[in-house]
């Protein structure tokens, strides 16, 4: 036996999709990989929308963090900043040596349209960072309004981290005009952890080339070469890639893309309904997110005591408040493959524990 996760990431992992690591592994430079690849290539596609290609990074989504910043930044990167992993991103920036800027706002309030174009107006930067879906706050920022602002500035390359959303809501990948959208498969895909995906824009692949410092290991020229003959660059994680195939046929082939993200929704409008009658959302109303929800303590409980309960007497596992945020929030994911007779489960155990 083990926890279910209730986690926003790593999440519950279907046992057929567990099964796929299991395949004899096979060589990536032979044709049976190829095929492999282009399966999945084809699907991801279909996922995000998007006509461009999708590279497979065997790392967390933080390697592909770096990488949209090693090979998108030429003069210069603004990093908007309203949670943990936004803040992240602006670290590995600095870190690289990268010349940045960072804008924050409070982890409750969206990244706005205005703001950025108020930033933008400047003609300072080449670049800029959004998450689509703050983990550690439940929000979800408006990237396609964004992205229409971005469209204004053609020397401005778009790159998202879509970690906790991409698999569990639409991203329109080519229509918002994101040049990097990156997300790893241990969240919304429902997949073991170790794969990142993200798609890439011809006006990322052309900033790549001229970019002097880029990163060896996520050099974006270098892969899209080998992404060109169905391979990667170096050895992936065969496993994760024959168990993303699987589960791209199911959403793509039998759940259907719409009703995937209908069904995500659907399990967010229940959680967040329940977390307003009992408590609060942490996040700004009207960005809330699909994916995950921060509920607010505002009973002053004891979420920790909360969380242990739940693993030691039910074998469930949700997610204290990250960071800041600890024992003053608890986090519940709402994605993957769970569906909305998981979540009615859940919060009866929780509303059981807690006497409300």
């Amino acid at each position: 036996m083990h926890d279910k996760l209730f986690t926003p990431g790593p999440t519950e992992v279907r046992a057929e999709l567990l099964k796929e690591l299991a395949n004899p592994q096979i060589h990536h430079r032979s044709p049976e990989f190829s095929l492999l690849y282009d399966d999945i290539q084809k699907n991801l596609k279909k996922l995000l929308y998007t006509e461009k290609p999708v590279l497979l990074f065997t790392s967390s989504s933080t390697g592909a963090m770096e990488a949209a910043v090693t090979n998108g930044v030429k003069k210069r990167c603004l990093n908007f900043v309203n949670g943990a992993f936004s803040e992240r991103w602006h670290q590995i920036t600095v870190k690289n040596g990268i010349k940045c800027d960072k804008v924050s706002v409070p982890w409750d309030k969206a990244i706005k349209p205005e703001l950025v174009d108020e930033k933008l107006s400047s003609g300072k930067y080449d670049a800029i960072t959004v998450v689509l879906n703050e983990t550690s706050t439940g929000l979800m920022n408006p990237i396609a309004e964004i992205g229409e602002v971005v469209k204004k500035y053609e020397d401005v390359v778009f790159l998202v981290d879509a970690v906790s959303g991409m698999a569990g809501t639409k991203i329109e990948v080519d229509e918002w005009g994101i040049d990097m959208c990156l997300a790893g498969v241990q969240k919304a895909f429902a997949l073991p952890a170790g794969l990142t995906v993200a798609s890439v824009s011809d006006k990322l692949l052309k900033r790549a080339e001229e970019v002097e410092n880029n990163s060896y290991y996520f050099n974006l020229p270098l892969l899209y070469k080998y992404h060109k003959r169905s391979q990667t660059r170096t050895t992936p994680a065969i496993p994760q890639l024959y168990a993303l195939r699987k589960q791209l046929n199911d959403i793509v082939d039998n759940e259907g893309v719409e009703a995937r993200f209908s069904r995500h929704q659907e399990m967010a409008e229940y959680v967040q309904n329940w977390a307003l009658k009992y408590f609060d959302i942490y996040a700004e109303e009207g960005y809330w997110s699909n994916t995950v929800t921060c509920i607010e303590n505002t009973r002053g409980i004891d979420v920790q005591g909360l969380i242990n309960t739940l693993v030691d007497k039910y074998q469930i596992r949700i997610a204290n408040g990250y960071g800041d945020l600890k024992n003053k929030a608890f986090r519940i994911g709402h994605m993957g493959d769970l569906n909305l007779s998981d979540m009615k489960g859940l919060i009866a155990i929780i509303e059981d524990i807690l006497d409300i």
